[in-house]
């Protein structure tokens, strides 16, 4: 296992101050760097450990931060934030970007070979980055399947992956559908996974605090939106030691 090295890193988005997790690679040589969106109650161990993992694959990773510093345990509470950042572009497209901002400064970072991914509103918010032309490698996206403003998903430059439970009632098969339409009118290179038996945040490990209705973990289905997430960053932005 390589050697990782990891800092939090402080930045304003969204009028708060974001604390996300930065995860380097062993080395002093510049490397792909990923972006890595948290579910809707914000960044956690989860993702933290995430970014890790993919230091340790050779790329810089910064899991970046939805509530300044806040980990939003309270469903109700959750909600009120999210439901309006993800029906507002610009919001999302500031969180997304400011966090970019901070991946684009680390030396470590190869600014032209950079990719994000997320989960939940992380993923959505990843989507969004590539809906506003900013300039990825490859966009990776569980449960975050929203669909954007007329036109904007054909400024989308890479390819694009989504996985999603076929039993998710938040993200039901009619919102399944308005996305793939989106991204084939667009004419993106996508692809969707739908697992078996899985519901919404099926790839996040049980938690100790109430969760919304259609929540739950699926063991098998999580190594495999794992194993799905590698595949598209080795395919579309390999690490070259």
């Amino acid at each position: 296992m390589t050697t990782v090295t990891t800092r939090t890193v402080e930045y304003p988005a969204d009028g708060l101050t974001m604390i996300g997790h930065l995860a380097l690679p062993a080395g002093a040589d510049r490397r792909p760097a990923v972006l890595v969106g948290p579910e809707g109650p914000g960044l956690s161990d989860v993702e933290r450990r995430r970014a890790d993992a993919l230091a340790e694959l050779g790329y810089v990773a910064l899991a970046f931060d939805l509530h300044g510093g806040r980990y939003v345990d309270d469903p109700e509470e959750m909600l009120a934030r999210c439901m309006p950042l993800l029906a507002d572009p610009e919001r999302m497209r500031g969180i997304g970007n400011a966090a970019l901002d901070v991946l684009c400064a680390e030396p470590r970072t190869d600014p032209a070979r950079i990719a994000a991914v997320g989960y939940g509103t992380g993923g959505a918010i990843a989507v969004e980055l590539g809906r506003h032309g900013v300039d990825l490698r490859a966009i990776g996206t569980v449960n975050g399947l929203t669909t954007g403003r007329p036109g904007d998903a054909a400024r989308i430059r890479c390819p694009v992956w989504a996985g999603v439970g076929s039993e998710d009632p938040i993200v039901p098969p009619s919102q399944r559908e308005a996305f793939t339409a989106e991204m084939q009118a667009a004419g993106v290179d996508w692809r969707l996974v739908v697992y078996g038996g899985a519901l919404h945040a099926f790839h996040h490990p049980p938690v100790d605090h109430t969760v919304l209705p259609g929540v739950g973990y699926h063991p098998r289905h999580a190594q495999r939106a794992w194993r799905d997430i590698v595949d598209l960053l080795a395919d579309c932005l390999p690490v070259t030691q």
